[in-house]
């Protein structure tokens, strides 16, 4: 049996690891194009297409008429939150070095969003597993049975506030490490800082009942998607500067690491 690594060190500079860095890179940008193509069709091409705000009976006839298009949605949405696991060790491992900490917080917060997001899916699927219940239906009637799923729709969009407000605070956390890492642009930094502000204050304006923030819809998180599709393109298209990455690794061996 290989004996234990008491330090530490040597399992977070591990040699082997670091040579593979640039490619995760690459294939984080490309799990994050995915993330965003996957969240806007289940979004705008599914949920916003079939659900009537404030029309019970409409938005049952709409899921009804187009289940496929809706269970295509809440797949989109799993292989998302898959992808969502994945980036996430995926950032902490490109920038543990920069802070220590701080990237496993990060870390953290993407995997509770994820959780969050997962459970919250049931009621995706709740809304039509109601509306397909023919038993339910003649036991309560239809419209009761209308309103019952419009309802777990209704709990799906405010569970998916709840999430985001963990993402709002990993996009801060991660476009602080950004800045600071060296190796990926300080601008996109900042910009995912942005991003997660306007996550955190569309989320909170909809969970305070702000009119205000609520009124102004998704265009409040158009920042967002400029920040963290510019951050998928880098990393897919550019990835790492490899010699600041290197330079970090001595750090790192030499103990100066920072939280």
């Amino acid at each position: 049996m290989a004996p234990i690594n008491t330090e530490g060190k040597e399992s977070l500079t591990d040699p082997k690891l670091d040579h593979f860095v640039p490619s995760y890179v690459r294939a984080g940008g490309a799990l994050y194009l995915f993330i965003i193509a996957a969240g806007l069709f289940s979004e705008v091409f599914v949920r916003s297409q079939l659900i009537v705000a404030g029309d019970a009976s409409a938005t049952a006839a709409n899921i009804l008429g187009s289940q496929h298009l809706y269970r295509a949605g809440l797949s989109a949405e799993l292989l998302m939150l898959v992808c969502d696991v994945a980036l996430a060790v995926i950032f902490f491992v490109v920038l543990r070095s920069v802070g220590f900490l701080l990237a496993l917080f990060a870390a953290c917060l993407r995997l509770v969003m994820a959780a969050i997001s997962g459970t919250n899916l049931l009621n995706h699927m709740d809304a039509l597993l109601w509306l397909n219940g023919a038993s339910t239906s003649e036991a309560l009637g239809s419209s009761q049975v209308q309103e019952i799923a419009y309802h777990s729709l209704r709990s799906h969009a405010f569970g998916y506030h709840v999430a985001l407000v963990f993402f709002g605070i990993y996009c801060v956390t991660l476009g602080i490490l950004i800045v600071r890492c060296g190796f990926l642009p300080k601008l996109i930094g900042r910009l995912m800082i942005l991003a997660g502000a306007c996550y955190l204050a569309n989320s909170f304006g909809a969970i305070l009942a702000i009119d205000s923030i609520s009124g102004l819809g998704s265009i409040i998180l158009l920042p967002a998607l400029v920040a963290e599709l510019s951050l998928a393109l880098w990393m897919l298209i550019k990835g790492i500067d490899a010699e600041q990455w290197g330079s970090l690794q001595q750090v790192i061996g030499s103990g100066e690491t920072r939280a």
